[in-house]
C-alpha cells in the first residue's frame, strides 16, 4: 500500500557549488556537487556557447539551427581560477563563473564594463507529465536596457516591458500584439549604455521569453523540454551582433535571381488559365513592371499537391512558357498534407515507403487541410526529404515552375483545437527520434528546405527561388519568406512595416508582407501606401485572399494606378542597389533593412522609433501608416540627407515634418551616396541595359558606395565571374572627386554610366577622367549636371574654377 502521495521534488532547482573544471582545446566543463554539468566553448572571439546538464550527462549534440559554415577561431583563450570565481578571457570577452552556484557574468574585454550577469541564472523544473525538464534562465534586465528580435513579433520594436512565445501558430487575421504567429526566431538582441550584445536560445520546444514583463529587474527565457543550451555573442554594435547571429545559423546559401527581387503578383486563386493570363496581359498593357505570377491551391486536382486540374489548367507546360515569354515566371504553392486517397500515387508511394508521421502508438498521424483528410510526410527524416525533392522533377524540370511557395507548413491542421499536430506524434528528428513537441518548431524549417533541395536540384543551373510561411532560426539559409495571413487595414500597414524590420534584425533580411491584406479588402489609399512600403521590402509580392474583391493595381481607379506604377518603377529602378544589398547579405550577414536603432544605436532616440527605417545602408524610408495624411513627422538620423523628390538637403539628429501627398512618401538620400539604377524594365531581363546610371549625392568629406554584379542567376559569381565596385566619394567645396576600383572577373554588357549629380554647390568647369582632362562633348555634359562616361574610370575629378 502507497502512502507517501507526496512528490519528492516540487519547484525549481540550482546548480551547486562547482568542485572542479576540465579543458578540451576550446570548451570548459565546469562540474558541481549535485551533478550539474556546465560546458563553455567559445566559438569565437566574441560568441560563446552555453550548454547545462542536469545529469552530467549531453543529449547528442544535433541542431537544425547552426549551420556546418559558421566561423570560429580565436586570437586569445586565457582561464584563470581564485577562490570565488574561474574567469575566461578571449580579445573580446571576460567571462566569470561564480563557484558557489555557477552564475555567469560577462564582461567587454577592453574597457572591462559588465554587458550582462545572471539574476539567478540557470534552474530547472523536472516535467513528471512528459519526462525531462522545463529549463529556465534569468538574467537582470538593467534600468534603459532594450530588446530587439525575435522574428515576426506584430509588437513595437523595442520588446522591453513584454512576454512572448515560441510555437509555430497558423494565426489566419491576427493583429497587433498576437503572439504566437508563424516562426519560433528564438533569438535578441539587447542593448545598454550603447553597447549590444545578443543571445540565441537553440532549443526547438516551446519556449518563451520575458523581456523584465514580470519583475522590471529580470529576463528570463525556458522551454518547456530540452537543453539550457545558449549562444552569447558581443558586438559592441548592433549590426555586428546580427551579423555573428547570421553567421552562426546561416547566411543564403545562394544569391536570389534577380528576378526574384522583381514585383510579384498573387491571389487566393488565379483560375483558370485564361484569368491567369488576363491578369498578366494588363499588367503589360498598362505598362506596370512584374516579374512573377502565382498559383494558389486551385491549380490543383482536388487539392493534391504535385497534381494540375486538367481542366483549368490543360496544358501546364505550354502555359508557364507563354507567361515566360512574356517575362512572368511562375510560382507554384505546395503544402505538407497529403490527401488520403488510394488512387493518388504520392499519397501511395509515401505509403509504401512508411514516410509518414505517426502517433505514439503506431497509427499514422491523421488531420484535416484543404484536401480533406491528409496524411503528413516527416521531413526530420533525410530519407523523407530526398523522396519530396526528388517530387519536384515534374513541376520544375518538365513544365517549367520557377518558383515554389510552401504554405499551411506551422503544420497547419483544420477543425482541431490546438490548430496543429497532436504533441505525441513522432519524428525522426535526423536519427534523434523525439515528439512532437520538440520537433513541431522546425517541421515547416524541414518541409522549405527539402523543398530547397528539390528546386536547387531540378532549376540547375538557374538559382531556386521558395518562399515559407513557418520558420525556425536558419531557415534564411533556404528560402525567403513572407508574414503570413493578414488583414487590409491600416494597423496592418504599420504591423507590416515593424515585422519586415524586425525579421531583418533576426537574421532572416528575405522576407516581406501580403501587400495589400491577405483578408478583407483595402480601399484604393491604404493599397498605394501599402505598395509604397512594400517595394522597400527585400520580398515584394500582393497577395489577397480573392474573397472580397480584386486586388490587382488597377483595381482601384487610375489615379492610384497610377501611383502604384511609379512606385513599382523605381522600385526596379533600385535593382541594382537592391541586389548590391544582397551581396553584402549573403557574405557577411548585414541585414538589408536596418532600424533606426541598428543604424545608430548610440542615440537615445532611435530606441523606440518604429516606423522609420534605413533600406541598404542609404535610403531612408518612412511610409505614411494614416489615412488622408499630407505628411508626417519623422525622425532623421544624423547627417544629412537629400529628399529624394526635391534634393532638398535636411540635416538629421531630429524629428521633423515632412510633407507628403498621396503621391509620395518621404523618401531620403544619404549625403555622399552613389545609388545605382537601372532603366525602367517591364520584367528582369526585357532590355539590354546599355547605360547605368550613378545618383551622386554631394557631401564636404568622404562616402563609400557600391555596386554589385552578375549574370543575374546561375553559379558562376561563386567561380569569381562577378562584380564589385566600390565608389569612393571626396566632396570639397569646389570640387569632388569619385575614385572606383572593381574587383572580379564579369564584365556587364553595359559600357557606360551616367552620373547625375544632385546638390553640387558649384558650376562644372573642369572633368578629369583618370588624370586626363576631357571636353565636356565628350561626356554630354548638357547643363544638367549629368554626364556620360565609360564604366571602367579610375578617378573621376570635376572641378569649379570660381575664384
Amino acid at each position: 500500500m502507497i502512502t507517501n502521495t507526496e512528490l519528492e521534488i516540487i519547484g525549481n532547482q540550482f546548480p551547486s557549488k562547482i568542485v572542479s573544471y576540465e579543458k578540451h582545446i576550446d570548451t570548459f566543463n565546469f562540474f558541481t556537487e549535485n551533478g550539474v554539468t556546465l560546458k563553455v566553448t567559445i566559438l569565437r572571439d566574441s560568441v560563446i556557447r552555453f550548454r547545462y546538464s542536469t545529469t552530467g550527462i549531453f543529449e547528442n549534440d544535433f541542431s537544425y539551427a547552426i549551420t556546418k559554415y559558421a566561423n570560429s577561431g580565436y586570437d586569445i583563450l586565457e582561464i584563470e581560477e581564485n577562490d570565488d570565481q574561474y574567469e575566461i578571457t578571449t580579445e573580446k570577452l571576460i567571462c566569470r563563473i561564480k563557484k558557489v552556484n555557477a552564475r555567469i557574468s560577462l564582461f567587454d574585454a577592453k574597457d572591462k564594463t559588465l554587458i550582462i550577469d545572471d539574476e539567478i541564472g540557470f534552474h530547472w523544473e523536472e516535467s513528471y507529465e512528459h519526462g525531462g525538464n522545463v529549463v529556465k534562465m534569468s538574467k537582470k534586465s538593467r534600468k534603459g536596457e532594450s530588446y530587439y528580435g525575435l522574428g515576426d513579433k506584430p509588437t513595437h520594436l523595442n520588446l522591453k516591458g513584454k512576454r512572448f512565445q515560441n510555437w509555430v501558430t497558423d494565426s489566419y487575421a491576427y493583429g497587433k500584439d498576437t503572439d504566437p504567429l508563424y516562426k519560433a526566431i528564438p533569438f535578441f538582441t539587447g542593448l545598454h549604455a550603447g553597447k549590444s550584445y545578443g543571445i540565441f536560445f537553440d532549443n526547438t520546444f516551446r519556449s518563451y521569453f520575458d523581456f523584465a514583463h514580470e519583475r522590471k529587474d529580470v529576463m528570463s527565457f525556458w522551454a518547456q523540454g530540452g537543453e539550457m543550451n545558449y549562444y552569447f555573442m558581443y558586438g559592441p554594435e548592433m549590426d555586428k551582433v546580427v551579423a555573428n547571429y547570421t553567421d552562426l545559423t546561416g547566411k543564403p546559401h545562394q544569391m536570389p535571381p534577380l528576378w526574384s527581387l522583381g514585383f510579384h503578383q498573387c491571389k487566393w486563386s488565379y483560375y483558370p488559365e485564361s484569368n491567369v493570363k488576363e491578369v498578366t496581359s494588363k499588367f503589360r498593357e498598362l505598362q506596370i513592371p512584374c516579374d512573377a505570377i502565382y498559383l494558389d491551391i486551385d491549380y490543383m486536382e482536388g487539392f493534391r499537391c504535385f497534381t494540375w486540374n486538367k481542366e483549368y489548367f490543360p496544358d501546364p507546360k505550354r502555359m508557364v512558357k507563354e507567361l515566360l515569354d512574356d517575362g512572368f515566371k511562375t510560382v507554384a504553392i505546395i503544402d505538407p498534407g497529403i490527401k488520403i486517397d488510394a488512387d493518388y500515387n504520392i499519397f501511395r508511394e509515401g505509403l509504401e515507403k512508411d514516410y509518414f508521421c505517426k502517433r505514439a502508438d503506431g497509427p499514422y498521424m491523421k488531420g484535416k487541410v484543404w484536401p480533406g483528410q491528409c496524411y503528413f510526410p516527416d521531413f526530420t527524416n533525410p530519407e523523407v526529404r530526398e523522396w519530396w525533392s526528388g517530387l519536384f522533377k515534374e513541376l520544375i524540370e518538365d513544365i517549367g515552375v520557377k518558383g515554389v511557395w510552401n504554405d499551411m507548413n506551422e503544420p497547419a491542421v483544420m477543425e482541431v483545437p490546438n490548430k496543429t499536430f497532436p504533441n505525441d506524434v513522432r519524428h525522426d528528428y535526423d536519427g534523434n527520434p523525439c515528439s512532437h513537441r520538440k520537433a513541431h518548431n522546425i517541421y515547416g524549417m524541414q518541409m522549405a528546405r527539402a523543398t530547397y533541395q528539390g528546386l536547387k536540384k531540378f532549376a540547375f543551373p538557374k538559382r531556386p527561388f521558395v518562399i515559407t510561411r513557418a520558420a525556425y532560426s536558419g531557415t534564411q539559409r533556404y528560402t525567403s519568406s513572407w508574414t503570413g495571413d493578414n488583414v487590409a487595414s491600416w494597423e496592418h500597414l504599420w504591423i507590416a512595416n515593424v515585422q519586415a524590420q524586425r525579421m531583418s534584425m533576426s537574421g532572416y533580411s528575405f522576407a516581406g508582407s501580403d501587400i495589400g491584406g491577405f483578408a478583407e479588402q483595402p480601399e484604393g489609399e491604404l493599397f498605394a501606401r501599402w505598395i509604397q512600403l512594400g517595394i522597400f521590402h527585400p520580398f515584394c509580392r500582393v497577395h489577397s485572399s480573392g474573397d472580397h474583391g480584386a486586388q490587382e493595381p488597377w483595381a482601384f481607379g487610375d489615379e492610384i494606378t497610377d501611383i502604384v506604377r511609379k512606385f513599382i518603377e523605381l522600385r526596379y529602378q533600385l535593382l541594382p542597389y537592391l541586389y548590391t544589398a544582397f551581396w553584402h547579405y549573403f557574405n557577411d550577414g548585414v541585414p538589408i533593412l536596418k532600424s533606426m536603432v541598428m543604424y545608430d544605436q548610440e542615440d537615445i532616440q532611435t530606441h523606440y522609433r518604429t516606423d522609420e527605417f534605413v533600406f541598404g545602408d542609404k535610403i531612408l524610408v518612412c511610409p505614411i501608416l494614416e489615412p488622408n495624411s499630407k505628411g508626417r513627422r519623422m525622425y532623421v538620423p544624423k547627417g544629412d540627407w537629400f529628399n529624394m523628390w526635391n534634393d532638398e538637403v535636411v540635416e538629421g539628429g531630429k524629428e521633423m515634418w515632412v510633407s507628403s501627398d498621396i503621391e509620395t512618401m518621404p523618401i531620403f538620400i544619404k549625403s555622399g551616396s552613389v545609388i545605382p539604377k537601372y532603366p525602367v524594365q517591364q520584367y528582369v531581363g526585357e532590355k539590354n541595359i546599355e547605360e547605368v546610371t550613378l545618383d551622386v549625392y554631394f557631401k564636404i568629406g568622404t562616402e563609400k558606395s557600391f555596386l554589385f554584379d552578375d549574370a543575374h542567376d546561375g553559379y558562376d559569381y561563386t567561380k569569381g565571374k562577378y562584380s564589385y565596385r566600390t565608389f569612393k566619394l571626396l566632396g570639397k567645396e569646389k570640387q569632388l572627386i569619385i575614385q572606383q576600383h572593381k574587383s572580379g572577373r564579369y564584365d556587364a554588357d553595359y559600357k557606360l554610366f551616367k552620373i547625375k549629380f544632385h546638390g553640387l554647390p558649384f558650376e562644372i568647369d573642369k572633368i578629369q577622367i583618370d588624370n586626363v582632362e576631357i571636353d565636356f562633348k565628350k561626356v554630354k555634359v548638357n547643363g544638367d549636371n549629368t554626364l556620360i562616361i565609360d564604366k571602367d574610370f579610375t578617378e573621376l575629378h570635376i572641378f569649379s574654377e570660381d575664384k
